[in-house]
C-alpha cells in the first residue's frame, strides 16, 4: 500500500535525522541503563532494607535519576523515548511512521532484556531470585482492573511530561530532567502496589530473564492507554494547528 503524502513528509524529515540503526541503537542503549539501574535497585534494596520506606525512596531516586540521564543522552538522536508507551504516542501523533516506531519498540525491548541479563549474571543470585530480577508484582489484592487503570494514569502524566518537555518548542529544555522526576513521583504514588513501572520494555527485561509472566498484561495495557491519551490530548489540545517536526 503506497504511503500517504504526511507519511512521505515523515520520512523525509526523519531521513535527514541519523540513521535508524544509530536511533535504535540509542534507544536500546538508554532502556539498558533504566533497566540495568531501576532493577539493580530493587535487588540491592531487599537485600540491604527488604521492604519499607528505604528501599521505596531509593528505587524511585535510580530510576527516576536513570531515565533522566537515559532520555537526556538519547534525545538529540532519537528524541529520547525509552519507552514504548512514549513510542506509540509518537505514533498516533504523526511523529515517527509505524516502520521506526515498530524499530524503536524492538531496540528498547532487546535493551531492556540485556540489562536484565547482565544483573543476572552479576548480581547474587540468591537476592535477585527475591524479586524476579527486578520483574513488577502487584501488591497484594490488587485487582488487574486497579492496576492496569494506575499504571496508566501514571504512565499518562510521564507522556504528558515528555510532550511538554520535548516535543512542545515553546517551552523551557531541561533534558531529561522533568521526565525523571515524574517517574520519581510516580513511583512514590504506585510504586507500593504495581512497581509503577511505565514502561513495558522495562517490564518485560527482567521477566524474560527470569521467566516470570505473572499479569504481565498489566504493564502493557495501562501503560500504552495512558502514554496514547496523554500525547492525543496534548498535541489536540496544546499543539493543534502547528507544525509536526518528527523526532
Amino acid at each position: 500500500m503506497a504511503m500517504s503524502d504526511i507519511e512521505k513528509e515523515i520520512e523525509k524529515e526523519m531521513a535527514r535525522e541519523p540513521a535508524l540503526r544509530k536511533r535504535m541503537a540509542i534507544e536500546a542503549l538508554g532502556t539498558f541503563i533504566l533497566t540495568f539501574i531501576s532493577a539493580g535497585a530493587i535487588i540491592s534494596t531487599s537485600y540491604l532494607f527488604g521492604t519499607g520506606i528505604e528501599s521505596l525512596l531509593i528505587i524511585a531516586a535510580a530510576t527516576g535519576i536513570a531515565l533522566a540521564i537515559a532520555v537526556t543522552i538519547a534525545a538529540g538522536i532519537s528524541g529520547g523515548h525509552i519507552n514504548p508507551a512514549v513510542t506509540l504516542g509518537f505514533w498516533v501523533t504523526g511523529r515517527i511512521t509505524a516502520k521506526h516506531a515498530l524499530a524503536y519498540i524492538i531496540a528498547q525491548v532487546i535493551g531492556a532484556v540485556i540489562g536484565a541479563a547482565i544483573l543476572f549474571a552479576t548480581f547474587p543470585a540468591v537476592f535477585g531470585s527475591i524479586n524476579h530480577w527486578g520483574t513488577p508484582m502487584l501488591a497484594q489484592n490488587m485487582s488487574i482492573t486497579n492496576a492496569i487503570a494506575i499504571e496508566g494514569v501514571l504512565t499518562f502524566f510521564l507522556v504528558l511530561t515528555v510532550f511538554g518537555t520535548l516535543v512542545d518548542r515553546r517551552n523551557v529544555k531541561v533534558g531529561g530532567l522533568a521526565v525523571g522526576l515524574t517517574q520519581f513521583m510516580a513511583i512514590l504514588c504506585g510504586g507500593v502496589f504495581t512497581g509503577a513501572v511505565l514502561n513495558p520494555a522495562r517490564a518485560i527485561g527482567p521477566a524474560l530473564v527470569s521467566m516470570t509472566f505473572t499479569n504481565w498484561y498489566v504493564w502493557w495495557i495501562g501503560p500504552i492507554f495512558g502514554g496514547i491519551l496523554a500525547a492525543v490530548i496534548y498535541d489536540y489540545v496544546f499543539l493543534r494547528g502547528r507544525k509536526i517536526i518528527p523526532l
